[in-house]
């Protein structure tokens, strides 16, 4: 009996325990913050560049001594014979003596040292590690600073399904009010029932609008948890509001911002690019010029008929050898001439390549200013605009419940009041989007 209340009490800690695991509470600060630690693709690129620094590696130590031993053991199943003129022994002339050369079984054990004294591709190799390096980091800040985008564009969209769902259901609230006490009315001969069909429409057509948000909120919900690296099913609580973020996001200062275009992420990757392509010019250049290898060879052979290596006072037979290797290229028909060719065409289009990037650029952020400019203003006129619908409809309301106003002057009023109320909410969203996507392409991140 004790032994099941222990099982009960340890499946039901880890239970809890897995719950807990599954709940998560984000400020959007911190789902940035967890998202560039978890995002699988942030991870990803964290790895390149761990992988860079290892080829960095690998390319310096084909440099350095290389050290090799080998042992070789063979033993002749069936040896070869050699033919031997008989006469040599005093045979009779024409016949042939059988001898077979050498003993059954033999050893060899060497070691040798080699060490690259020059060669110009490997220079330019040193060189081209270090700029894969570098162009490992900076994919990993352009990564970075897409996960932070996408991460406030998914939490922006999650913010916005939650609030549109409370408006949602505050509407139906006002409108179920509307339509008993509305029926009422008609039930009692004071009312036409055209009145009591308007408000039927439309709760019916709020009704729907809310039942396709509460699906797009859990759309909403699974692509922010897929964003920040966690199962798709985890239930993430959100601790900040749109309003406030709204808020936070307006920063006029932003506009005046310097349109430094080499401090972008993009501009720096592509000039990258043309760094490389400088190397590979000088990759194919360096295969004219000749290298130089040097080597030390040590090692030890022992011979027998049978297999005696192992014993005290078998005899051992040691060799040494130095060396010096020069290969010099000489003719190649054209084709290093023509490989060089190649490389400096590529080199040509990297350059047009940075010049059309920081063309473009310098149009991404003049368009991405006005963008932002546009969704300030934006804001404060459907602000503006859902105090004024929030007015036309209270009145149209009190003039249809008063007698003085007809259905469809209220349907009116309410279906632009609702009409209001999203595009407000959309435009608090396009606030803090369109602000995130300008720090993106200015790579102006705190």
């Amino acid at each position: 009996m004790k032994q099941h209340i222990l099982i009960v009490l340890f499946l039901s800690a880890f239970s809890w325990t897995n719950a807990q695991e599954n709940n998560y509470n984000f400020s959007l600060e911190e789902a940035i913050n967890f998202a560039l630690e978890n995002n699988r693709t942030a991870q990803n690129a964290a790895r390149d560049i761990e992988a860079a620094k290892k080829q960095k590696w690998e390319t310096t130590a084909t440099g350095l001594p290389q050290l090799n031993a080998t042992v070789d053991y063979q033993n002749f199943l069936k040896q070869q014979v050699s033919l031997i003129p008989a006469v040599a022994f005093g045979g009779p002339e024409g016949e042939f003596e059988e001898i077979a050369f050498g003993t059954k079984q033999n050893i060899n054990a060497s070691a040798t040292v080699s060490q690259l004294l020059f060669d110009g591709s490997y220079l330019v190799g040193l060189q081209s590690a270090k700029v894969y390096l570098q162009i490992s980091k900076q994919a990993k800040i352009k990564t970075d600073l897409e996960v932070r985008k996408a991460v406030i564009d998914a939490y922006g969209n999650v913010l916005l399904a939650e609030e549109s769902i409370s408006i949602l259901n505050r509407n139906i609230k006002v409108l179920q009010d509307n339509l008993n006490e509305t029926t009422k009315i008609y039930e009692n001969g004071l009312e036409e029932e055209e009145s009591v069909e308007q408000l039927r429409i439309t709760l019916s057509s709020v009704e729907s609008n809310l039942r396709n948000t509460q699906r797009l909120k859990t759309l909403a919900y699974q692509m922010l948890n897929i964003t920040l690296g966690i199962d798709i099913n985890a239930t993430t609580t959100l601790t900040d509001n749109l309003e406030t973020l709204t808020a936070q996001n307006i920063v006029p200062t932003l506009l005046d911002s310097e349109e430094d275009v080499e401090n972008t992420i993009d501009y720096q990757i592509t000039k990258n690019d043309m760094v490389s392509k400088e190397l590979l010019v000088k990759l194919e250049k360096s295969k004219a010029l000749p290298s130089l290898n040097a080597f030390l060879n040590g090692g030890y052979a022992a011979y027998g008929d049978s297999f005696t290596f192992l014993d005290n006072d078998q005899r051992w037979f040691g060799s040494s050898l130095f060396g010096v290797s020069l290969n010099i290229p000489i003719f190649s028909s054209g084709m290093r001439g023509a490989s060089t060719q190649r490389a400096k065409i590529n080199l040509e289009k990297a350059k047009t390549d940075l010049l059309e990037t920081q063309q473009q650029l310098k149009l991404q952020i003049a368009n991405a200013k006005s963008e932002y400019q546009f969704a300030i203003e934006e804001y404060h006129n459907k602000k503006e605009n859902l105090s004024l619908a929030e007015r036309i409809e209270k009145k149209n309301q009190t003039k249809f419940f008063e007698g003085v106003g007809s259905s469809f002057e209220l349907r009116q009023a309410q279906t632009q009041l609702y009409s209001a109320q999203q595009e407000f909410l959309q435009t608090m969203l396009n606030v803090i989007s369109t602000k995130a996507t300008l720090e993106t392409i200015l790579n102006n991140v705190n």
